[in-house]
């Protein structure tokens, strides 16, 4: 499996997130969130300056969820990365 183009292949981080006064939000709250944590397992063979490995945080509006090889994983591309950890 490769990456073609600015495309990344990523695997999605659950977090739980609470707010300032300690309250746990629900997953629900979590998913219509705008941008969620990611570990890159694959960046595409035009990708800069992001490596495999690397966690991200990325719009989760732009990205697409495949399953291949009985594996969930989510494409999204270079320019839908916001943040670099």
């Amino acid at each position: 499996m490769r990456a073609i183009g600015t495309n990344l292949i990523i695997n999605k981080i659950e977090e739980e997130i609470t707010t300032d006064s300690g309250l746990l939000l629900s997953n629900e709250d979590v998913k219509e969130m705008r941008y969620h944590k990611g570990k890159v397992v694959l960046p595409g063979s035009d990708v800069t300056y992001i490596e495999k490995g690397d966690v991200i945080y990325y719009d989760s509006r732009q990205a697409y969820t495949l399953v291949i090889g009985g594996e969930s994983c989510t494409i999204i591309q270079q320019r839908d990365v916001v943040v670099v950890l």
